[in-house]
């Protein structure tokens, strides 16, 4: 299984259709990521761009991916391939014995 980022463009002026499909793409990421097939979804603060992270054994399957998503006609994208990803796992905070 290898990981791809998709790097996504959003609308810089989104239409109301845009925002009526937030609740069912909201519903699509979170049953993917439930499924483990997307394990990072991040929009920027300016809400111009999402990055996606991606376990897919191709970009044919990647696009197959992303076009289950609602949203997609609003979305212009690239795909790329990553040799790795690196990321700090969640942690509980160190228990004091004060």
């Amino acid at each position: 299984m290898s990981q791809f980022m998709v790097d996504i463009q959003l609308p810089p002026n989104p239409t109301e259709e845009f925002f009526a499909l937030i609740p069912r793409q909201r519903a699509k990421i979170n049953a993917l990521m439930s499924e483990g097939v997307i394990t990072s979804y991040t929009l920027s603060e300016d809400r111009l761009k999402l990055w996606v992270l991606v376990n897919a054994e191709s970009e044919t399957e990647v696009m197959d991916v992303l076009a289950s998503f609602p949203m997609l006609k609003f979305m212009r994208f690239e795909i790329h391939s990553l040799m790795f990803h690196q990321m700090i796992a969640f942690r509980f905070p160190a228990i004091s014995l004060n």
